[in-house]
């Protein structure tokens, strides 16, 4: 079900920014607490809210870009606190094709 910033309902939603200067051909997401693919994405563009469980200020996350696969693993969550009920953005940007790396910022919306 497709959720907007509006709706007042319960669970963490979750949308995808994508702030890099490529386009990405699938974004997977799991957060522990499901996980969705959001499909394809052109850059500075922006998706859909989705509903998870539960989610932290960083996740799995699978891109892939010219047929090439990018994925950020968390080892952990040692630490970290679970997000409250509400509508974030995972703002994700490819800092080097060469070397796979990709960073991921939350925003509260």
């Amino acid at each position: 079900m497709v959720f907007s910033c509006t709706d007042n309902v319960e669970g963490v939603h979750i949308r995808i920014k994508n702030v890099s200067a490529f386009d990405y051909e699938e974004i997977f997401v799991n957060t522990t607490g499901g996980e969705h693919n959001y499909g394809e994405m052109t850059m500075d563009n922006l998706t859909d809210y989705y509903e998870f469980d539960q989610a932290y200020s960083y996740a799995y996350v699978r891109l892939l870009i010219g047929g090439t696969t990018y994925e950020m693993q968390p080892i952990d969550y040692v630490g970290e606190t679970l997000l409250e009920d509400g509508f974030y953005t995972y703002e994700l940007d490819v800092t080097s094709l060469e070397n796979r790396n990709f960073s991921i910022n939350l925003i509260e919306d």
